[in-house]
């Protein structure tokens, strides 16, 4: 889940590859590197910390040079330290790397190296320049010229010959002063972009890098190899023959990935949702019509999704039952792998990822695939591995979403599955119009809110346990609420059925303990106040996310009124924006939560 980018032909490259990385910076904030080739030689700067810290520290943007690659880095293999910030190279220093991913068998490629190569970091990204190194520098007569001395085989057939042998996922990008023109790149399973810039072309994690200088890209596809240079871009599939592939022009405003006045970017979208639900609704109603018939002809229905993308999946899953009467199943991302043995033609998969990258999600799509399954999706990233491993996708079209924490991509998920379930009682015009108006009424009660949750979040500031409780559809806003407040703020919440509160959860209420009730007049109200009516006669201080208020409720959140099926669209918004003031409250950066990255692209 790190972030890599790289550029050559661009006249200041390092100021371009950190302006870049500030951008990837969601994928990864551990420590950062660049490293540039200037006058025959590899120069590098890395450090730990934020990127703001580390170019303070030893100035990353300042290196000269034309030709570079950078890094932020999510740590998995070895500890956040700067002999483990990437770029890694080799014994000699002739070859430099980055890399996106976690190459399973680095254990065992590391003892085959044993006692040729001196290693300098715990990572497993390492070895990789090493086996490169190998690659070049053999002395097998087939691969060198003894000669010259110098290799014999360029710098893009050493980095495939590598990549036959590495295990896991990656993406990852290589410099070497042998070629010091050329950034060499491959991937498998980790994101990956080629731009084609008027001053300079790019590789990088996420299309956002390269939004300033260009809005012509190229994906690059698993098991394939790029070389890349100031005036040439050559693609190599996976049996190193070289294939052709035109640039797509991008969708997305290079505006659309700064703050635009505000001080955060989770604030912003927050308050961009009535217009992301807008934006949803724009969807070519035959494609719409299209998904829809595909998945009522199917024997089974199966939704799956990561984090908050599987608690849209919770409420897509209630809306198709009570609008049409249709029975599906949600399984976790990580967990639906294990259930491709009950996958076969006659089901229709429907995979939800804000970024089309998430890597757990699509190892279960690959394996439905393999069993003849239907993929649909939904997501953000037009040109993304999910997108283009779909039959049908349904864009979201929210634009990017620079904060970790999901909070728009939520909102427009929701919204493609209420029209997939108004598409299949044939009222997808009226379903169109009804949110329409329901957005209207979101832009109104987010004024409605805001201060008022300000001051409650500092109120409870101290708390350390939160339980957010709801039924039926009401459930999954709960968890939704629960996660939000976890990953911004640090705070054990937990979001749970409110029938299953006396089944265990009870327990753990004391005098004081917060308990957010999303308990709206639905056809859930009266069995939720019944339940909320047992936390407080434990003491509980409750927190009622409703249309109505009640004397039960210590503090009443408000939420407009609407018909039932809707409420998951208006009472999660007050969460989120509860999480977001929470994480303030305590001293913490809402953008980039400890521990977590915004693409999770391993498994």
């Amino acid at each position: 889940m790190c972030g890599i980018v790289g550029t050559v032909g661009n006249a200041n490259a390092a100021a371009a590859i950190y302006k870049s990385l500030k951008i990837l910076e969601y994928r990864g904030y551990d420590s950062a590197g660049i490293a540039a080739i200037v006058a025959g030689r590899i120069l590098v700067r890395k450090g730990v910390g934020k990127l703001s810290e580390v170019e303070e520290a030893c100035g990353l943007s300042s290196l000269p040079g034309t030709l570079g690659i950078g890094h932020v880095r999510w740590a998995t293999h070895g500890k956040v330290t700067p002999e483990n910030a990437h770029p890694h190279f080799d014994c000699s220093h002739r070859i430099a790397l980055v890399h996106n991913g976690v190459i399973e068998n680095f254990q065992e490629l590391h003892r085959s190296c044993a006692g040729r190569h001196q290693f300098t970091s715990e990572t497993d990204t390492e070895i990789i320049a090493h086996l490169i190194e190998d690659e070049l520098f053999s002395p097998d007569p087939e691969k060198q010229d003894p000669a010259a001395g110098s290799p014999s085989i360029s710098l893009e057939r050493a980095v495939y010959n590598v990549t036959r042998r590495l295990q896991g996922s990656y993406a990852i990008l290589v410099i070497s002063t042998l070629e010091p023109d050329k950034i060499v790149a491959a991937r498998r399973d980790s994101p990956l972009v080629i731009g084609i810039g008027r001053q300079g072309n790019f590789l990088a994690s996420d299309v956002l890098c390269f939004l300033d200088q260009t809005d012509q890209a190229i994906y690059v596809n698993d098991g394939e190899t790029v070389a890349l240079t100031d005036k040439s871009v050559t693609i190599f599939d996976s049996r190193f023959t070289a294939v052709r592939r035109e640039p797509v022009q991008l969708d997305y405003r290079c505006e659309e990935a700064t703050k635009q006045g505000h001080e955060h970017f989770m604030k912003k979208e927050i308050l961009e949702q009535p217009h992301s639900i807008r934006q949803a609704l724009k969807q070519d109603s035959k494609a719409v019509m299209g998904m829809t018939l595909d998945m009522l002809r199917a024997r089974q229905v199966v939704l799956t999704g990561c984090g908050t993308s599987r608690h849209a999946a919770l409420i897509g899953r209630y809306a198709f039952s009570r609008l049409a009467g249709i029975l599906s199943e949600v399984v976790m991302g990580s967990e639906f792998q294990y259930f491709s043995d009950s996958v076969d033609k006659c089901t229709a998969v429907l995979a939800i990822s804000q970024s089309g990258e998430t890597a757990d999600v699509i190892q279960g799509v690959k394996k439905a695939r393999d069993n003849s399954a239907k993929i649909f999706s939904v997501v953000n990233t037009r040109g993304s591995t999910l997108d283009r491993l779909s039959d049908r996708t349904l864009h979201l079209r929210c634009g990017p979403e620079i904060a970790v924490a999901a909070t728009k991509s939520f909102i427009s998920q929701l919204t493609i599955f209420y029209m997939l379930s108004f598409a299949m009682i044939d009222r997808l015009a009226e379903g169109v119009e009804k949110l329409n108006a329901i957005s209207n009424l979101i832009e109104d009660n987010l004024k409605l809110n805001g201060s008022g949750l300000d001051r409650l979040a500092v109120e409870l500031a101290s708390k350390k346990d939160f339980y957010f409780i709801g039924r039926g559809i009401n459930f999954a806003v709960a968890g939704e609420g629960a996660l939000k407040l976890k990953e911004v703020s640090y705070v054990h919440a937990e979001g749970m059925s409110a029938g299953e509160l006396k089944h265990g959860t009870l327990a753990l209420i004391e005098p004081g303990t917060p308990v957010v009730a999303i308990c709206p007049t639905d056809y859930t109200y009266a069995e939720t106040l019944s339940n909320v009516q047992e936390t407080k006669a434990r003491g509980a201080f409750v927190i009622g996310v409703s249309d109505q208020p009640n004397d039960v409720f210590d503090i009443w959140i408000r939420i407009p009124q609407v018909e039932e099926i809707f409420y998951p669209l208006v009472s999660v918004i007050p969460l989120q924006l509860f999480a977001y003031y929470s994480a303030l409250a305590r001293g913490f950066d809402p953008d980039k939560p400890r521990n977590l990255a915004k693409s999770v692209t391993v498994k």
